[in-house]
């Protein structure tokens, strides 16, 4: 089996983390699906909401088109800077400090990986920045076998949001045993009313 390499600024990503005591970053697996679906896009716009110590937005810098360009959003400044950092000699990426909504000055977005605010907060307005034909990754689910999907005894009615979504096509990924992303494309056509067969 072929080693899987970790890319030099996501080790660098890691490391800001670790003294930062910031144990929120994505998982090496997540990492590996970010890195796919950002070189999915060679000459896309990619975002990322909650830029963390830059472990994520790392992971789809690897994949990064030349003709791509990667901007990313995290509310707390040292993170923020820190993480710019990792980046500061490559003009594609672009690391904004504030409220995830700053991303919308600079969407449709071909790739986003929502790992911050919108998630939860305005589901629909992540869905809303997406570009027709653009990929939206949501990592940190628990995998349920039932349907509609449970978390806690209930229906987890934000995984069914995004599941279920008439402009998406979506589905969940096992990442690890305990562990679960959605990957979601958007339907060409729906923004404009059209429906698809």
């Amino acid at each position: 089996m072929a080693e899987r390499r970790v890319p030099a600024r996501v080790v660098a990503a890691e490391r800001i983390a670790s003294e930062a005591g910031f144990h929120k970053s994505c998982l090496p697996e997540v990492g590996r699906l970010l890195r796919l679906v950002a070189a999915a896009k060679p000459s896309g716009v990619v975002a990322e909401s909650g830029t963390g110590a830059g472990v994520g937005t790392a992971w789809l810098h690897s994949g990064l088109g030349a003709g791509a360009r990667l901007v990313t959003v995290e509310r707390d400044e040292e993170l923020a800077r820190r993480a710019a950092g990792v980046f500061a000699d490559d003009e594609r990426v672009k690391v904004l400090v504030g409220d995830w909504r700053l991303l919308e000055r600079c969407a449709p977005f071909d790739v986003f990986f929502c790992d911050g605010g919108g998630k939860r907060d305005d589901p629909e307005g992540v869905v809303g920045l997406l570009a027709p034909g653009g990929l939206l990754v949501l990592d940190d689910f628990t995998p349920s076998p039932a349907w509609p999907p449970r978390f806690g005894g209930e229906v987890d009615e934000l995984r069914l949001f995004y599941l279920t979504h008439p402009a998406l096509d979506a589905t969940e990924v096992l990442t690890t045993p305990s562990s679960s992303v959605i990957v979601a494309v958007r339907r060409a056509g729906i923004a404009e009313g059209l429906s698809s067969g």
